[in-house]
């Protein structure tokens, strides 16, 4: 009982030392709201307004027939008429157009003798989430193209020979918003909770209170417990309010259970309570904190599969992947959301986070009490 009063005690003082903390405050409310917002309506690879341009060598019906059908889907934005190849590399160059669509002379004189043509598509490859999307409605178009062709008596049923069924599994109307909202609890909750638990030990060596805290009779498992239980509980509290949030509002469908919801991102907030607490038994000063936990979240979630796939990368860098805790709760949320995962279909995901904890929390302690003495 005593143990557990003197917790409850540090438990109450950090609540109090976040609350009364304009800073503080605004940490806990303020970036987390701006970023699902910001991350909800701009994350999304469907696409509007893409800019392209034309080279109609042909200027003819049939050509403008194709045309008219890119015009007509409201995706795309003519942004330029060329009058020559020449042309080209200006506007890719300058990002005038991303996409320039080149039609030869001779298109409608092949196409009314049934023979093959083509037409070539020349993308910005500086951006390929875009380049592909593009493409991939170019694509759609050109076939819907063909069709026309044969209801017109220019072409076989059997041309083209090639057809293409496609069917989506989890997200049947491939809506990107549900493929990054679903995972958006996990990100800022990792950012409430790295920053709090990586400011709470340096901000007592900052602010002078480290020696009355080492004199208090407090063990340093104590101390770092008491020191966690916030960051833990503000984290868990923003990842569901943004879990409800992206069902309700953005209509992200749950299929999973909740059980499941809350196990995972416990494990996952208790990994980074340990690397936090890590960071912040490492720091002197509260600068040092944030800069260490900057450190951390920039690459973990560039690499954890949020945005770009992980088979995406480099076979070396996949496998130091393994190490990265984002990547895990990223699948498990998915999973949960999309997928309709429970308990037992997200534990592959969960114990990772689990061993992790289980090093970094005695290694903070450690250090705690290594830098203490």
């Amino acid at each position: 009982m005593l143990i557990l009063r003197r917790i409850l005690a540090l438990v109450v003082k950090e609540f109090l030392l976040i609350l009364k903390d304009k800073k503080s405050r605004f940490i806990v409310i303020g970036p987390p709201l701006i970023q699902f917002i910001v991350f909800g309506y701009a994350a999304t690879y469907d696409l509007e307004n893409v800019r392209y341009a034309i080279l109609d060598e042909s200027r003819s019906t049939l050509s403008r027939q194709l045309l008219n059908g890119i015009d007509g889907t409201g995706i795309f934005r003519l942004t330029g008429d060329l009058v020559s190849q020449d042309q080209i590399a200006a506007f890719i160059d300058s990002e005038k157009a991303r996409l320039v669509i080149h039609i030869g002379a001779d298109f409608e004189e092949r196409l009314r003798q049934a023979e093959t043509t083509s037409i070539q598509v020349i993308a910005d490859g500086r951006n390929p989430n875009v380049a592909l999307i593009a493409l991939g409605y170019v694509n759609t178009i050109v076939q819907q193209f063909n069709q026309d062709l044969v209801q017109q008596g220019l072409a076989t049923s059997g041309s083209p020979k090639l057809q293409l069924v496609d069917r989506a599994w989890f997200n049947g109307n491939l809506q990107s918003r549900w493929f990054i909202v679903s995972a958006l609890g996990g990100i800022i909750s990792m950012v409430v909770v790295m920053i709090l638990t990586s400011l709470s030990v340096a901000r007592e060596r900052e602010f002078g209170t480290f020696d009355q805290l080492l004199v208090a009779p407090f063990t340093p498992a104590e101390i770092l417990l008491g020191k966690s239980l916030p960051g833990m509980t503000f984290g868990l509290l923003n990842a569901l309010i943004f879990s409800a949030a992206a069902v309700l509002w953005f209509h992200v469908p749950f299929r999973g259970t909740v059980v499941a919801l809350v196990v995972a991102l416990l494990c996952f907030i208790m990994t980074q309570v340990g690397i936090g607490l890590l960071i912040s038994s490492l720091s002197m000063t509260m600068q040092q904190g944030l800069l260490g936990a900057f450190i951390f979240i920039m690459p973990a979630v560039i690499l954890s599969g949020f945005a770009t796939p992980i088979e995406n990368m480099p076979h070396w860098l996949q496998q130091a992947n393994m190490l990265n805790p984002v990547r895990y709760i990223i699948i498990a949320l998915r999973s949960i959301f999309l997928q309709g995962a429970d308990l037992a279909m997200v534990w592959p995901h969960l114990w990772p986070l689990l061993l992790m904890a289980a090093i970094t929390l005695p290694l903070a302690a450690w250090l705690f009490r290594a830098r203490s003495i």
